[in-house]
């Protein structure tokens, strides 16, 4: 377990091989999803992004390509999860979803809190967000994230991803 505990969040490292964990995931995406993302892309979107990349052959093999996924847990209840890959001194955060009845709780922000202090050797951090996506962005604007570029990624079956690649320089 990482070392980091505020308002009791802990993050609980996930093994490739814990059926369970990954289970609850899945689940998790599946909520998490369909709680926030309607009003962003398509209801079919979301199952081809939920199948592609949420999916437990998905989670699986990013665990296995050194993602470090997470649950992230308030008070001993899996509220959420999160995966980040290292690289040298740079971060990837994949990942960062919170079910929408912990927002505004700081769940969030303990959860990139915990990643920045345990992974001191990370100098930047960055990530993609859709650029509909308003709450997240405002998000990662109050934790020090700035709009690097804007990009479109083709992910197949005819959809896009239209993101913001977001960087955090830390110091």
């Amino acid at each position: 377990m990482l070392s980091y505990f505020s308002n009791m969040t802990k993050l609980l490292p996930v093994a490739h091989h814990n059926a369970n964990e990954i289970d609850q995931i899945v689940n998790l995406s599946k909520l998490i999803w369909h709680q926030h993302y309607p009003s962003i892309i398509t209801i079919e979107q979301i199952a081809y992004m939920l199948e592609k990349y949420h999916s437990t052959e998905a989670i699986k093999s990013q665990i296995l390509a050194d993602q470090h996924y997470f649950l992230i847990s308030q008070y001993d209840v899996v509220v959420g999860y999160t995966s980040i890959s290292i690289k040298a001194d740079e971060a990837f955060l994949h990942k960062l979803y919170v079910n929408k009845d912990q927002h505004q709780k700081g769940v969030g922000g303990d959860t990139l809190a915990a990643l920045e202090q345990n992974f001191e050797q990370v100098k930047k951090i960055r990530l993609q967000v859709n650029r509909k996506n308003f709450s997240a962005i405002n998000f990662y604007f109050k934790h020090g994230f700035k709009i690097e570029t804007v990009a479109d990624f083709d992910i197949g079956n005819g959809f896009l991803m239209e993101d913001f690649l977001m960087v955090k320089t830390l110091m």
